[in-house]
């Protein structure tokens, strides 16, 4: 491999007499920055616990030094890891890097955010999310049948029960919050974390008061109570018919509001 970082074919017996032009079976492969790979093997320490939270990193020319990049490379590193809430950094004689105690909830809000970009963009749409989310939450409403303790189940039904809040015209308040109750209940913190996002965007993302038939919300949201007794009652197989047919009512609701506020803003899809 030359300085640059391309790989340099070393020949074969026969090739001699060969074009330089002739790449049939060449493969590049691109190095990635090296800011990124110091990166890369800092946070895969750091995930695997060999750095554990509170571990001091080594002073940036140390760094530097073990790596054999320059200061430079190492700050950028670290900055890297810092925007993605792995390090702390603090300053004075006792300062440094430090590793940081990973945020569950610091961590969905990123994600959600990131979601958030990526559904303006044709990279992701808002029935991709949609699409997910009818393929997680029935899942997710069985076990919450199959596994909610009573605490949990007046949780359930007091989130079904919520009033709509005044300050939330759109309603998405309560029917969210149902929504994230439900998750909950699994005892399954990794189907909350996949599904909050989802949920934070479509709040985030959609007007619920855009839909013309305000009454079928009316009538989605007096599904929360039926699911919710379900999963009550402990009956797994039907809360997770209730989510679907409740998602698969939902969709075509969240579609036509995307359709609509694209079409205001003059995007397309």
């Amino acid at each position: 491999m030359s300085a640059n970082g391309s790989h340099e074919s070393a020949g074969r017996p026969g090739d001699s007499g060969r074009g330089a032009g002739s790449t049939a079976g060449l493969r590049v492969q691109r190095l990635r920055p090296a800011y990124r790979q110091v990166a890369d093997e800092l946070r895969a320490q750091i995930v695997a616990g060999v750095l554990p939270a509170g571990e001091r990193l080594p002073p940036e020319p140390e760094l530097a030094q073990l790596f054999g990049v320059s200061r430079g490379t190492v700050r950028e590193a670290l900055r890297v890891l810092a925007s993605q809430h792995l390090l702390e950094t603090a300053r004075g004689v006792q300062g440094g890097s430090f590793v940081a105690e990973p945020d569950p909830a610091q961590l969905i809000e990123d994600l959600g955010g990131a979601l958030g970009l990526l559904v303006m963009t044709p990279r992701l749409s808002v029935a991709d999310l949609l699409e997910a989310r009818l393929l997680l939450e029935p899942a997710a409403a069985r076990l919450a049948a199959e596994r909610a303790d009573p605490e949990t189940i007046e949780a359930v039904l007091a989130a079904a029960k919520a009033p709509r809040d005044a300050r939330d015209p759109s309603g998405f308040a309560p029917h969210i919050d149902f929504h994230t109750t439900v998750l909950m209940a699994t005892g399954n913190a990794m189907l909350a974390m996949m599904l909050q996002p989802v949920s934070d965007v479509l709040r985030t993302r959609l007007e619920r008061s855009r839909a013309h038939d305000h009454e079928l919300w009316a009538e989605i949201d007096a599904c929360h109570l039926v699911l919710a007794e379900a999963i009550g009652d402990g009956d797994g197989e039907r809360a997770e018919t209730l989510m679907r047919e409740h998602l698969g009512r939902l969709r075509p609701l969240y579609e036509e509001i995307d359709r609509l506020q694209r079409a205001e803003s003059g995007e397309s899809r």
